[in-house]
């Protein structure tokens, strides 16, 4: 449980680049994640252009750490391979959350910034990227080695957790 306990937010990176190989663990991590009916109605854009980057950086006030990322990955949501639309949300917030924590066991530092259901978020990042219109643009994921750290604290509250009923 290792990297469930060390995963942090990083919102700023050093200057190395992330290899492939990397990415290529991030992305399989991701695509082990599960989903309704086992539909797998995700996609994967990876940004690695400084300007793409920049751009996307630009897209809403939370996403300045794209700027500075290694590489960028869009989670995709694909409603035309959708089993249960209704479900794609849960299966896109695992596959995201998995990243996460292979970057973190990866030693590489990852930030979620939001974009759906925010609309012109998603607007943006559509238009921009040439995103078709039956696929939703969930999250992006900043990657890269984490210039910043420190201890993460435990958020665990017993007050939270209910025997039998609440």
């Amino acid at each position: 449980m290792n990297p469930i306990f060390e995963r942090q937010s990083i919102r700023k990176f050093l200057d190395e680049e992330v290899s492939d190989t990397q990415i290529e663990n991030l992305l399989k991590a991701s695509m082990q994640a599960p989903s309704a009916c086992n539909q797998q109605a995700w996609e994967f854009i990876v940004i690695e252009d400084n300007e793409d980057k920049i751009a996307v950086s630009q897209m809403h006030r939370f996403a300045k750490p794209a700027s500075e990322a290694s590489k960028l990955i869009v989670v995709l949501g694909n409603l035309k391979e959708a089993k249960l639309e209704s479900m794609i949300e849960q299966d896109l917030g695992a596959c995201c959350e998995n990243i996460l924590l292979q970057a973190t066991y990866e030693g590489l530092g990852a930030v979620w910034l939001g974009f759906h259901p925010i609309e012109d978020r998603c607007q943006k990042i559509k238009e921009y990227l040439n995103i078709p219109d039956y696929c939703i643009p969930f999250a992006v994921i900043c990657v890269g080695y984490p210039a910043i750290g420190g201890d993460v604290k435990l958020r665990y509250d017993e007050s939270k957790v209910h025997n039998g009923r609440y």
